[in-house]
């Protein structure tokens, strides 16, 4: 859509070469020029363009892409839609041009030039993750567009999208096998994916910290992670189907829904979906127990975070100490986040889809079940300051579901070893 942008002027009066009025002019034409003198002109930004970039990117990145119209970002910018229009022709265009130009820039931090190249091993890793760390914090509204709403980029641009996210993990997989040559291939990949995961979970929360203080809390968390020496895999045993009661349609629901948020993304299922999942005969039924999806949604956020809530004061009045609290939550926490894995993604995904009302009381357990976690992190490493713990507490809950991701059910990220990775995000290399 384009739009023509050109004004029509009123004609100026005659001016001579020196600037001055032509002495044919009258007065009432000097008195329009001194008024018209006297209003500010208005230019058009140079920057508009990435003005409206960064708008979108802030946006996209906390309401979701589906979360957001074009309406919306040209209202926070004080401009109008038809403004917008003029430089980018829809709102797909944003998203694609901000999550490639992320992804991009990620790519290109962990490209060494000739001098970081021939640095020892360890110091090659370290340049990388410094570098990528610098991206990401300066980046950091855009990052949730590489990390979660990558899946609504048509299929051409999502595959773009994944060969940057390639190169970003071939380049640290690379610099760690340097680094401990007799680590094995999946135990790499496990690592590999732990130290994307916690420099990029800073895009799931908005705990500040300095940038040079949070760039070297990144760098030394994803070096302790570096070294950590995983267990063996184990044995996996299958999940066993969770039989539910049919008088228990609630409950139903609320799993079909969830596994489809999971799958589709929240905007692209339907309460007809829930109700054919869950066996049911027409749409009304689902309104019996639920006013609708979003209501769905909710119940199900509410329950992912009661289940790290209610876990804090058991753990800590049964504990000896805030080191054997910690362990228990970390424990747990990995039990339900694996027993429930669809349930975890979707906690991280499709928050924006809450209804309004509910969103502030979920905040507000999070942000309590998070100050519960870095208190007790203090304790154990009173050398943090309180920032620095909750950032590392959002680190430890991003790992499990990133961890998810990557590799599902199978024995790589087994639960011992997922919670040792958190216990290390948490503990530095103590964790062992």
């Amino acid at each position: 859509m384009s739009v023509d942008n050109r004004r029509v002027r009123p004609s100026a009066p005659p001016v001579r070469a020196n600037g001055r009025d032509d002495p044919g002019s009258d007065a009432a034409t000097g008195t329009e020029e001194s008024a018209a003198a006297a209003r500010p002109v208005r230019r058009r930004p140079k920057n508009r363009r990435a003005q409206i970039a960064a708008a979108a990117a802030s946006a996209f990145g906390s309401l979701g892409y589906h979360g957001v119209s074009m309406e919306d970002i040209a209202g926070g910018l004080g401009i109008s839609s038809a403004a917008l229009y003029r430089h980018y022709p829809s709102k797909y265009a944003l998203f694609q041009e901000e999550s490639l130009r992320v992804g991009q820039a990620m790519a290109e931090s962990v490209r060494l030039d000739a001098e970081a190249a021939a640095a020892p091993p360890e110091q090659r890793l370290r340049t990388v993750l410094e570098a990528l760390s610098a991206v990401t914090v300066a980046n950091r509204a855009s990052v949730a567009l590489v990390r979660w709403e990558g899946r609504y980029l048509e299929p051409a641009d999502r595959e773009i999208r994944d060969g940057q996210q390639n190169a970003v993990l071939e380049a640290l997989g690379t610099q760690l096998a340097a680094y401990r040559p007799q680590l094995r291939g999946q135990d790499r990949q496990v690592l590999v994916v732990a130290l994307l995961s916690v420099i990029t979970s800073i895009a799931d929360h908005h705990a500040t910290l300095p940038t040079k203080a949070l760039v070297g809390l990144l760098v030394s968390t994803a070096m302790d992670l570096a070294a950590v020496s995983l267990p063996e895999p184990g044995d996996v045993e299958p999940a066993r189907p969770v039989e539910i009661p049919e008088s228990f349609k609630h409950e139903l629901l609320l799993r079909k829904g969830v596994e489809l948020f999971h799958a589709r993304g929240y905007p692209n299922v339907s309460v007809e979906d829930i109700a054919t999942a869950a066996g049911l005969s027409a749409a009304s039924a689902v309104y019996r127990f639920y006013r609708g999806k979003s209501d769905l949604l909710a119940a199900a956020f509410r329950r992912a975070a009661e289940r790290v809530s209610s876990a804090i004061g058991p753990a800590v009045a049964g504990a000896a100490g805030p080191r054997e609290a910690l362990d228990s939550l970390v424990r747990q926490y990995v039990e339900g986040s694996f027993a429930e894995r669809e349930l975890t993604f979707v906690y991280y995904t499709e928050f924006q889809h809450v209804p309004a009302e509910e969103r502030a009381a979920l905040r507000n357990v999070q942000r309590l079940s998070v100050e519960e976690w870095a208190r007790l992190v203090r304790q154990v490493r009173p050398e943090l300051s309180g920032p620095q713990a909750r950032f590392l507490v959002h680190a430890a809950f991003a790992l499990v579901v990133d961890l998810g991701r990557a590799f599902g059910t199978v024995a790589t990220a087994s639960q011992e070893r997922v919670a040792l990775l958190m216990r290390t995000i948490l503990y530095g290399r103590a964790a062992d």
